[in-house]
């Protein structure tokens, strides 16, 4: 029976070879997804249960292309993973699986595949070799780890906690000119995240909306127009997706002080008066998140006011 450890570094790679031609349309996505959740041995009943961690560590991957540098380091992880014959005959079925799961496998995904197979026949698993695994593995997973700790595991922190944040460094990059600092832009994207909230309260986020975002971002923020647009995106696509509420306020409210949380007020009632008119909807958006961030109804409706006098 294959471990977790194998099923997890084979998990990465199947997601990384299906990245091959640098597309996952939906369909392909949920074809990956339900690959992955039948893997000979995953789940309690087959005796490998995968924590939640570990899935949303496999999301990390699902969420932007995987480069072949990084198929490559993934591929090392497994061919260090594998223990027995059986687990590299998993290996195998699983890339087949993959190959025959969208009926149209692109010739890139085929390479990759093939590449993947060639490289773990290399591995030798007789006796005297899975003898030397067993001595070197402690170095093995601390050399495995530092690696991994290079790679998108790192960043499952933010993945999990703020998602925003997470897609806009991915997207920007981390050399980006005019890119703020990291606790900057950690708080105007749970900042973003709210005012995207309260855009798409009535399931619709307008042009008028968007362009409100970006200009709170870029004016209270200071940020360039371009980095300021790239955030909102970001948030208007996390929110649409569905993003834990919960964790957004809770992590703003720690990420400011009651003055900023007052004036953040006037920017979300901006945003709701971008189409020519505060809706009631709107105003009940902004009121739950008042009440989250530990704000009073009158500073609310001080706020209101001044929206509708402005």
């Amino acid at each position: 029976m294959s471990d977790r450890t194998v099923i997890l570094a084979l998990a990465r790679v199947i997601v990384a070879a299906a990245w091959a031609d640098g597309k996952l349309a939906p369909e392909e996505l949920d074809s990956l997804k339900d690959l992955l959740f039948r893997l000979p041995h995953v789940g309690p009943a087959r005796g490998v249960e995968l924590p939640a961690a570990d899935w949303q560590a496999l999301e990390l991957y699902m969420q932007s292309p995987v480069s072949a540098a990084e198929r490559a380091r993934l591929v090392e992880e497994l061919k260090a993973a594998l223990r027995t014959p059986a687990d590299r005959t998993l290996a195998y079925e699983a890339l087949d699986a993959l190959a025959a799961s969208d009926g149209a496998t692109p010739p890139e995904e085929q390479a990759a595949v093939a590449e993947i197979r060639s490289a773990l026949q290399t591995v030798d698993l007789g006796l005297l070799a899975r003898f030397g695994r067993f001595l070197r593995g402690p170095l093995e997973r601390r050399t495995t780890a530092a690696a991994g700790a290079a790679g998108r595991e790192a960043e499952l922190e933010d993945f999990v906690k703020n998602r925003i944040y997470y897609d806009v460094r991915r997207r920007l990059g981390a050399e980006e000119t005019g890119t703020p600092p990291e606790a900057t832009l950690r708080t105007l994207s749970l900042a973003a995240g709210l005012l995207a909230r309260v855009a798409h309260v009535d399931e619709a986020v307008t042009s008028a909306e968007t362009s409100a975002m970006v200009v709170a971002l870029r004016d209270g923020w200071g940020l360039a127009e371009a980095t300021a647009a790239a955030v909102a995106d970001v948030a208007v696509s996390a929110v649409a997706d569905g993003l834990d509420y919960f964790r957004l306020t809770r992590s703003f409210f720690e990420a400011t002080d009651d003055d900023q949380r007052t004036q953040f007020l006037d920017v979300l009632f901006g945003v709701a008066r971008a189409d020519g008119a505060i809706s009631p909807e709107e105003t009940g958006e902004i009121r739950r998140i008042a009440r989250s961030l530990n704000l009073s109804q009158q500073v609310v409706n001080d706020a209101l006011d001044r929206a509708r006098a402005g």
